[in-house]
């Protein structure tokens, strides 16, 4: 490359200034007036020259020590010192730490505590860039320990198979928190792990930052070519501990004084003197100035008050806002099966906005396994229809990538089983990053659950209490077609995480009359199935149509008239729908097809007792599934292991009372 004296002039501040607030977060450290700093003290040449061979408009993401990405992209001193000491001003008001946020304003994308996790997040990123036709691209950073977990691989995987525009930075600073990385890696080179993934590796001295501007630079023309992914591992070293409470003792003085011989603020300014760029007069002057910079916007930070905020407004930052549903039509109405009904909800996205696009294990050619996507790809084409590897994680993260550019990704997990393998990334990442600074994440997971098909214990469970547990996510479970297109219609149209339980059960054994035209269900709202005065059924999904023939059967048995409530949406749930019809009936059991202990008819039964304990004339009950994995057996499923058989005598318990 080509450097003018102006260029590294400024390529030389860019770099000092993060030293200098190495060194004023060291000393605050040691006075005790902050309670947690991660040092990147001796791998500033990283952060700064991947930052500064990048355009401005290239996404970043970086990790807790990567602090030269966010000053050399221009974010403003004050308010960062602010997100850095959890005061007032800062970037997340108070939710998160340190580098934990993004700034879309200046195209960075923060990290989440967990290795590896933002990984799957840039192949998104890229991957939009890719369907918009720009030619931006992303910069991702990880440990060398994070190389270790399988979004690593499964990123490599996906940006090497689809060619994205990515370039993986490794900082191999040769230790996890303690454990050196010849205890972790049996390799010498983590980028020789680039051959396997079809995408060149180098590596760079990461403590020379004119060697990693350059070695950026190149990988940055060949992505912005459409030639694909590069993964870059940058030799340096941790000076500091894993944290400062840490410390270094287990750490050989031996290294410590060779790559402190290696510093990359002392080298680059040597260099500068040498070449008669700058004097040693000129570079302590800049210092100095620096120093004074970082210590009024410390000194601005430390004045501020703490954060404080309410129950309110805590809770409104939650989800993003979500728009008006789209209410069901007046015009003409056609039967269909509940698989019908998905698809043409899908199709129907897809047809209004481009911006919908589908992701999953064989979902393009072979229409995925139960064939809900059969026919998209030759209507919407390879770009918007694609075929993922067998990555859950690295799957779930790009759609989190993809939302962050403003598209709306639907993404499919071949069985809601498999939706273990991608549990970080939906409730770590995605569930998250609304409330802890601001992004809206428009993902949809649509994933095939339960059981009553014989298909054992990996393909038949009711895994949605998992998820109903975790603050950010929305979680909706239909019964029937209507509900089913109305529903995916409306999660597709909300900017935030939606998990999607469709009944494998029904898909087939299930009809109904659904509006031909597009409509949404409104998230949250329940729907009374049955009117009736003498006891309450609350369910969803399958569970909506055992109650319904139980029903049946004690009116024509018992002349008892039992009502059913299909809440349809988990989170959130429509509390006063059943608080209305307890009110009616005065007592009230809960079912679902999901195991007893922790199931969401916990939720539903306390929810109650607590809110509406005087309509009660019976305490609640709950029918569900025993505790055991799903037999294959299907005599052993319905016989032993399902909800069902348990309602008859469980209503009986409960009309008696």
């Amino acid at each position: 490359m080509n450097w003018t004296a102006q260029d590294l002039g400024a390529l030389h501040r860019a770099l000092e200034l993060p030293r200098a607030i190495e060194r004023r977060m060291l000393h605050l450290i040691r006075q005790n007036r902050i309670a947690k700093w991660f040092s990147g003290y001796g791998q500033e040449a990283i952060a700064v020259g991947c930052a500064w061979a990048a355009e401005e408009r290239d996404v970043l993401l970086p990790l807790h020590r990567n602090l030269g990405v966010w000053t050399t992209r221009g974010v403003p001193l004050k308010p960062l010192f602010c997100q850095l000491m959890g005061r007032r001003g800062g970037y997340t008001q108070g939710r998160d730490r340190t580098f934990h946020f993004g700034l879309p304003e200046r195209r960075i994308v923060g990290m989440i505590s967990h290795l590896g996790a933002m990984l799957p997040v840039a192949c998104g990123i890229a991957q939009a860039a890719q369907l918009k036709g720009e030619d931006y691209l992303a910069i991702a950073f990880c440990g060398d320990g994070a190389t270790r977990e399988g979004d690593f691989h499964e990123s490599l995987s996906l940006a090497g198979l689809w060619q994205l525009p990515v370039v993986f930075v490794v900082e191999h600073n040769a230790y996890g928190l303690s454990t050196p990385t010849r205890e972790a890696i049996p390799v010498e080179d983590i980028a020789d792990a680039a051959a396997g993934y079809g995408m060149p590796g180098a590596v760079v001295d990461g403590n020379d930052v004119l060697a990693v501007v350059q070695a950026v630079t190149v990988a940055a023309v060949r992505a912005r070519s459409g030639a694909g992914p590069t993964l870059l591992e940058m030799k340096t070293f941790r000076m500091r501990g894993h944290e400062e409470a840490s410390g270094t003792r287990y750490v050989p003085k031996s290294l410590m004084v060779k790559w402190a011989a290696r510093d990359p603020i002392d080298r680059f300014a040597r260099f500068l003197v040498d070449e008669g760029v700058k004097t040693h007069e000129e570079i302590t002057t800049l210092r100095g100035s620096l120093d004074a910079e970082v210590e009024r916007a410390a000194a601005y930070a430390l004045a501020q008050p703490v954060v404080e905020s309410s129950c309110t407004v805590e809770r409104r930052a939650l989800f993003a806002p979500a728009p008006a549903v789209l209410a069901p039509p007046k015009g003409p109405q056609r039967q269909a099966r509940y698989i019908d009904a998905i698809s043409e909800g899908l199709r129907q996205a897809m047809e209004a906005d481009d911006r919908v696009l589908l992701l999953g294990q064989d979902v393009a050619e072979y229409g995925g396994v139960f064939k809900a996507t059969k026919g998209l790809l030759k209507t919407f084409g390879a770009a918007r229809v694609r075929n993922t590897p067998i990555i859950e994680s690295g799957a779930i993260g790009a759609a989190m990538g993809l939302a962050l550019e403003g598209l709306r990704p639907v993404v499919e997990m071949q069985y809601a089983d498999f939706i273990a393998c991608g549990f970080n990334q939906i409730v770590n990442n995605l569930a998250t990053t609304h409330y802890r600074w601001g992004a809206p994440l428009n993902v949809t997971i649509r994933a095939p659950y339960g059981g009553n098909i014989g298909a054992g214990p990996f393909h038949s469970q009711s895994k949605e209490a998992w998820f109903c547990h975790v603050p950010g996510l929305k979680v909706v479970a239909p019964a029937t077609p209507e509900d089913a297109k109305g529903l995916l219609l409306a999660a597709i149209a909300d900017p935030n995480p939606v998990l999607f339980f469709e009944h494998k059960h029904l898909y087939r054994s299930v009809r109904g009359m659904v509006p031909e035209a597009p409509y949404q269900t409104p998230l949250g709202a329940a729907r009374l199935v049955r009117e009736g005065t003498d006891a309450t059924i609350t369910t969803y999904g399958l569970g909506v149509h055992w109650a319904l023939e139980e029903a049946a059967y004690w009116s024509a048995a018992h002349n008892a008239e039992v009502e059913v409530v299909d809440l349809r949406s988990l989170v959130p749930w429509d509390q006063r729908a059943v608080l209305d019809s307890v009110r009616k009936t005065s007592r009230l059991l809960v079912l679902h097809e999901a195991t007893a202990t922790c199931g969401f008819g916990a939720e539903v039964a306390a929810t109650i007792s607590e809110m509406g304990f005087a309509l009660l004339d019976a305490p609640p009950m709950r029918v569900a599934a025993e505790d055991l994995p799903v037999p294959f057996s299907l005599s052993l499923e319905k016989g032993v292991f399902s909800a069902q058989p348990k309602l008859r005598p469980a209503l009986t318990a409960l009309l008696g009372y």
